[in-house]
């Protein structure tokens, strides 16, 4: 006998548990709620959709961001006043046919955008951005930090 049916209930004849209908979040408060959410609350969800790294490299502060079926013309990077770096960009819903039975919506769609105070070193003029199979990158060079000059003195006596 199986312990992985006696772990989550008896779910028919079968002993094999279909791992695409099985929702590990089944039974607590609002769980799949959110996947048939729409309108406001929905774009609310998606907001925090776009996963962003932040790296410092002895040359460059390296933000990646996870952007996945989105063209490059559908992400923007902007720098604002006050040094701060803007990912924005927009995830169009897929177009609903009439005669079309949904059974999930996972996939979140709506407006996403996350902001980076940059440091005092960032090279504003000198950011680029490469988007390369679904990943966003955009490095910010850093300035050089200047050594302050030491000048030696000449002890008399």
């Amino acid at each position: 006998m199986s312990l992985i049916p006696s772990l989550f209930g008896n779910r028919g004849s079968s002993s094999v548990i279909d791992p695409f209908s099985w929702d590990p979040f089944e039974g607590f408060p609002f769980s799949g709620q959110l996947a048939n959410v729409s309108g406001p609350a929905r774009e609310v969800s998606s907001l925090a959709g776009a996963r962003i790294d932040w790296k410092e490299t002895p040359e460059a502060h390296v933000f990646e961001a996870d952007v996945p079926g989105l063209k490059k013309e559908e992400v923007k990077v902007e720098v604002e006043e006050g040094r701060v770096l803007q990912i924005s960009g927009e995830r169009n819903k897929e177009q609903e046919e009439k005669n079309d039975k949904w059974h999930r919506v996972e996939r979140s769609s709506g407006k996403f955008l996350r902001r980076f105070r940059l440091p005092e070193n960032a090279k504003l003029e000198e950011i680029k951005a490469n988007m390369e199979n679904g990943v966003l990158t955009v490095t910010v060079p850093k300035e050089e930090v200047k050594k302050p000059e030491v000048k030696a003195i000449d002890i008399s006596g």
